[in-house]
């Protein structure tokens, strides 16, 4: 049998390492995106008068998040959400919200 040398073991120690920290970080945006739900629908397919977020360029969607947050674009309670995020958290929602389907 083969044994795994020091540096490979610690190799492997930082991968696991990063796949769970990247697993706890979907989580988390998970998280966020759900608050999403009660107005956007599950994973931001809308099924009223409120536009769906799901598929919805990743790009286009934080520069939309991000005017709420700074109060540039008007809004009535969207504004309000927007800032309870920082810049990056918005980004990790755009880009969730970017690779649902349609």
């Amino acid at each position: 049998m083969k044994r795994l040398s020091s540096w490979a073991l610690l190799g492997w120690t930082a991968l696991s390492a990063l796949a769970v920290t990247a697993q706890a970080s979907e989580t988390q945006t998970r998280t966020w995106a759900a608050s999403c739900a009660t107005c956007h629908g599950t994973q931001g397919h809308s099924q009223g008068g409120i536009p769906s977020l799901a598929g919805v360029d990743k790009a286009q969607l934080l520069q939309k998040l991000l005017a709420y947050q700074q109060g540039s674009l008007p809004a009535t309670v969207m504004q309000q959400h927007a800032k309870g995020y920082t810049s990056a958290e918005l980004e990790r929602i755009a880009d969730f919200f970017s690779r649902q389907a349609r």
